[in-house]
């Protein structure tokens, strides 16, 4: 998926979740700084420490109060500088490129690729796959944003899921599981917006609600993948499948 043109800055703080101050002076000092939309509700930790090299889109829209949102930080890792993609309705976008390109084996083949399809109770699902006249049932794909990374957490060297308490994420998966029980196929996607972790590890410690509702989502035959990106200033695409720890 391409990105938007980036102006590189220095985050000054981000606070009231949505909102991010930016040094856009290179430095200079010379006073230059925006207050960017931060489309990112979690947690971002170790993502948000003032000093850090982020970069911001614009637009030009004219209706919006903030014209610049917060895109990509650069974290420090044992190969230098990481950029990983914080706006969380990025992923998304960057699936449904990915299955249209056949990139992901388990979900190619299907002729039919629709997003934001209602389903389960005041739920739309992500990506709906469908095969009209062959014999493969719908599967309903939902996508998750990851971009949590610990190092001296509990998951060493595992990206986890998700950074912060989020109910509204288990009842995803109870209704991907209550999908499978109706004779259709589901599966979670993970999509690591980053490009240093080994495998994809569930944060328990963080959220035990959604460990509980991901293992009863797994036991039913809800299916658990996960990719991670190459995270560049001009596109982010999925990269390679990395092992669901779970």
């Amino acid at each position: 998926m391409l990105l938007p043109p980036l102006t590189e800055g220095r985050l000054i703080k981000r606070y009231k979740r949505f909102l991010a101050d930016v040094d856009l002076s290179g430095g200079r000092g010379d006073g230059e700084t925006v207050t960017a939309h931060c489309p990112n509700p979690g947690a971002m930790t170790g993502l948000a420490t003032p000093g850090m090299r982020v970069w911001l889109s614009r637009s030009d829209n004219p209706k919006r109060k903030l014209a610049h949102t917060l895109e990509l930080v650069e974290v420090s890792s044992e190969v230098g500088g990481e950029l990983v993609g914080l706006h969380t309705g990025r992923p998304n976008a960057i699936v449904a490129e990915a299955v249209a390109a056949g990139v992901i084996p388990e979900l190619a083949g299907y002729a039919n690729l629709r997003r934001e399809v209602r389903y389960g109770v005041n739920s739309r699902i992500d990506l709906l796959l469908e095969d009209p006249g062959g014999t493969r049932p719908p599967c309903y794909v939902e996508v998750k944003n990851v971009h949590l990374f610990r190092p001296d957490g509990p998951n060493p060297g595992a990206a986890e899921f998700p950074d912060s308490v989020t109910a509204r994420g288990a009842k995803h998966l109870d209704e991907l599981a209550a999908m499978v029980r109706d004779g259709h196929r589901a599966v979670m996607l993970f999509c690591i917006q980053r490009g240093d972790g080994d495998r994809l590890a569930l944060a328990r410690d963080i959220d035990p609600g959604y460990g509980a509702a991901f293992d009863r989502a797994r036991a039913v035959g809800v299916e658990m993948l996960a990719w991670d990106c190459a995270v560049t200033r001009e596109a982010i695409t999925l990269r390679r499948t990395v092992e669901v720890a779970g």
